[in-house]
């Protein structure tokens, strides 16, 4: 069908809305399959990947509910892919694996693999998803360091886009290299093709919607709900106040004795465009925390969603409101080889930074700054089977207070990854876990107090093991909104019972059997002051174990009978 001839026809609205809801449920079956047939506990229990389908020009159509920092990547690494293998390189049964930093989602653990949507005989789209990998080798178990490493080099293994599958079947000679090249072939190998278990599903959904409704239909939905996708952000992006603001907050570091790391942006709102200009931000670092713009890009994606309507469709259409730029050098920019392995800590308060001038925008649909998270990684040999292990972990805390209730606690801030559970981390690596509870009076206070932080203490049941650390809040408290406090700051202690020693947020130590390490994350800000807080509010807080009488009294000026 001609363009003119397209766009002198029109679909009819239950069709439309048959098509959307086929690709939004293509995009959910995708994970689905991915998360079934994963081999590690980080796809399979902590869902850290995500799922999309694009269209035969790379414009991603629907995503999987997943992980914002992934989705927010592919557009690009499509159309990468795109310019690595044109059309007429590719057959059906190909696809394209690719992790490297600048093309993707800022790191190597995150593969990508891209497989072109073949109907008839030629490509309607693509099916794309994103895992994030146990380990792709490198300096630490894991390959995500922050400290010791000073160029992308020593992080792990560099894929540029190459096909990994040729009529269907993996390329074996170019797996031998990737498993060769990583501390846990097994779970490695079992990710790759549960993503392209995944994307097979998700290319044979898509095939069955071109045959139903034909390929002029398809095209003409497409266009349409990008087209609808792009007005309604647009539209939501004019109700706020036009203007360009700023706001900034810091990193602790980038490993122990370094100086702290500035995080500015500057937004600029204007006629239903927003663009986020992170270039004051400090220089790129010589250590695994720089964030390349590809990932950089998702928060923005991410926050205009969540403070407009959390429900409109993530597809091309809505990306092309935002943009955001970087000074070139910057932690948030920076130039290759800068390191970014350890990237993960930075993701919450990029969305932070610019939460900050949102809240003040719209303050009715504000959250006061998060706990922050710690993303574990512990690796070595197991003594009880000879083979390496690497205990992958994700814990969340709180929640910010809200204009109109308290924060949550035990929630993922900016992805939907879930904690782990317990028992899977002991079944599967040599590690007892002592505890997992809420600290009391962490959370910030306030009319509506944050979430409380989280306390996690590990302990190492074989020889030795290498800890590396992906924390952050240890010196910058997490701030409060409209009068809220800020929640306490977060502390790592290694052995809290016996010989204590206080680690950094960004440490890299050597563990030996019996070691324990105490993980205390940080409590969430509050929102509004604390003397407007309910009374039942406050002694129910006191009952749960949440704030200590103490705190009610003090803090809250509760009087002394709490019960």
């Amino acid at each position: 069908m001609t363009e003119t001839a397209r766009t002198n026809q029109s679909i009819d609205p239950i069709t439309l809305s048959v098509i959307w809801g086929g690709f939004v449920s293509i995009g959910e079956e995708m994970g689905t399959t991915l998360r079934q047939t994963a081999f590690s506990d980080a796809v399979r229990e902590g869902d850290d990947f995500s799922t999309a389908i694009f269209d035969r020009q790379g414009r991603m159509l629907a995503q999987g509910n997943f992980t914002p920092g992934h989705l927010g990547s592919m557009p690009h690494v499509v159309r990468s892919v795109m310019e690595y293998f044109p059309t007429d390189t590719l057959n059906p049964g190909d696809a394209i694996l690719v992790n490297d930093s600048a093309i993707g989602s800022g790191h190597y653990p995150d593969c990508f693999i891209v497989m072109p949507v073949w109907f008839e005989d030629h490509i309607v789209g693509y099916a794309t998803d994103i895992c994030h990998h146990a380990d792709m080798g490198g300096a630490v178990p894991g390959s995500q360091a922050i400290m010791g490493v000073t160029e992308a080099y020593q992080e792990g293994l560099r894929i540029l886009p190459v096909k990994i599958m040729r009529d269907g079947e993996f390329c074996e000679d170019i797996m031998r290299i990737i498993l060769g090249n990583v501390r846990v072939p097994n779970k490695v190998g079992g990710d790759l093709r549960a993503q392209a278990n995944a994307n097979f599903v998700g290319s044979q959904r898509l095939i069955r919607m071109y045959e139903q409704y034909g390929e002029d239909v398809m095209e003409m939905a497409i266009e349409e709900i990008l087209d609808r996708s792009e007005q309604r952000i647009r539209e939501l992006i004019r109700q706020m106040p036009e203007g360009v603001y700023e706001y900034e907050d810091f990193f602790d570091d980038s490993g122990p004795g370094t100086e702290p790391i500035r995080v500015h942006v500057e937004m600029e709102i204007k006629d239903g465009d927003i663009t986020a200009d992170f270039s004051k931000s400090s220089d790129q670092v010589p250590a695994g925390m720089n964030c390349y713009a590809t990932f950089t890009q998702c928060w923005l994606y991410f926050i205009v969603k969540a403070y407009t309507d959390a429900l409109l469709p993530q597809n091309d259409g809505v990306i092309r409101a935002m943009k955001m730029r970087g000074r070139e050098g910057s932690v948030f920019n920076p130039v290759y080889p800068a390191p970014s392995g350890g990237r993960a800590v930075a993701q919450i308060r990029i969305y932070e930074a610019m939460n900050g001038i949102l809240a003040k925008l719209l303050p009715d649909r504000a959250m006061a700054a998060f706990s922050h998270w710690t993303n574990i990684q512990m690796g070595g040999i197991d003594d009880r089977t000879g083979e390496p292990f690497i205990l992958y972990d994700v814990v969340f805390a709180g929640y910010g207070g809200e204009a109109m209730k308290d924060g949550v606690e035990a929630m993922s801030p900016v992805m939907n990854c879930p904690n782990i559970p317990v028992e899977v981390h002991e079944a599967h690596n040599p590690v007892l876990i002592h505890r997992v509870e809420f600290i009391p009076d962490s959370a910030g206070p306030g009319k509506f107090r944050g979430g409380c932080g989280l306390r996690k203490d590990i302990e190492l049941r074989t020889d030795s093991a290498v800890l590396n650390l992906l924390g952050d809040r240890h010196k910058f408290e997490p701030y409060g909104l409209n009068g809220g406090g800020s929640g306490k700051l977060a502390e790592t202690i290694l052995n809290p019972d016996g010989e204590t020693q206080r680690l950094s947020s960004k440490e890299r130590r050597d563990l030996k059997r019996g070691d324990v390490v105490s993980f205390r994350l940080a409590g969430a800000g509050g929102y509004g002051e604390a003397r407007h807080r309910d009374p039942a509010k406050i002694r129910k807080d006191v009952r749960d174990g949440y704030v200590s009488e103490a705190a009610a009294r003090e803090t809250y000026k509760l009087g002394k009978d709490t019960e």
